[in-house]
């Protein structure tokens, strides 16, 4: 696709670093309409917002570090190549939801209310993240001769993040970015209907991302570790994440009917 988008001089702007902020404005934006209507300050949560978009920046290295630790630990050097590619979106979302959990709890916030209003965002910003790394060829899948396979043919594709060129290949970034724009009509759809209770948006997002996830790395092609030689990485957190998240639907699904507060307040710190 183009992974450049324009060059000026010693001066390269890439298409993912552009989707990629623009995902994360986008996913802030949306949530901070939402804090606005229901009631929370605004300054705090814009504070939070920031806290949580740098955490799943450094987050997503991290893990991407972590899965490959053998050849970083041989090729030092090539840390500081990262500033190029894409990360791992679960090791920068489980960041971010530890961060920002340690936010409001120190700043007084409802923690479930609060999530539920960020989760939206969260979806909205993979929906364009994903997009970024469609024009960038990272996460790239396998090859297939189904009729709306993706064929690579730009060079620096194949130079930054090593995309198969001239080969038709499964678009699981597409694939993710529908399946989060489908996640994102659903949270907004569903999320007054029903019993309804602070954390369910949250968790729920976590139920279908984890299950989407899993099933969309069955056609990724990209290295991006094993766990026991059967699960990607992304894939054993999936597993792990699916169990969490529908136990805590219905921890607090009956907290709320045991009559717990509309939402757990966190003491504020002194």
């Amino acid at each position: 696709m183009f992974p450049k988008l324009l060059e000026l001089g010693p001066v390269s702007l890439y298409s993912y670093g552009v989707l990629l902020a623009a995902a994360y404005l986008l996913g802030l934006q949306l949530a901070l309409v939402r804090a606005r209507r229901a009631g929370l300050d605004a300054n705090r949560v814009m504070d939070l917002g920031i806290w949580v978009v740098l955490s799943a920046l450094v987050g997503a290295k991290l893990l991407l570090v972590l899965i490959d630790l053998p050849y970083f630990i041989a090729h030092p050097g090539d840390i500081f190549s990262m500033v190029r590619s894409a990360g791992v979106f679960y090791g920068g979302l489980i960041l971010a939801v530890a961060v920002g959990f340690w936010y409001m709890r120190r700043h007084g916030l409802p923690i479930w209310t609060t999530a539920d209003l960020f989760a939206p965002g969260i979806a909205l910003g993979h929906v364009i993240g994903r997009l970024g790394c469609f024009m960038a060829g990272c996460c790239y899948g396998r090859p297939t001769d189904l009729p709306w396979a993706v064929t690579f043919t730009n060079p620096l594709a194949a130079e930054i993040v090593g995309t198969p060129l001239h080969v038709p290949l499964h678009p699981t970034q597409l694939y993710e970015s529908c399946a989060e724009l489908v996640i994102l009509v659903l949270l907004l759809t569903f999320e007054k209907r029903g019993r309804v209770f602070p954390g369910r948006t949250f968790w729920g997002y976590m139920v279908l991302y984890a299950i989407t996830r899993f099933l969309i790395e069955g056609f990724r092609g990209d290295e991006r570790g094993m766990v026991f030689g059967l699960w990607s990485t992304s894939q054993f957190i999936s597993l792990l994440l699916l169990p969490l998240s529908v136990a805590m639907l219905v921890y607090l699904s009956r907290a709320r009917a045991g009559g717990a507060p509309h939402a757990i307040r966190a003491r504020t710190s002194p």
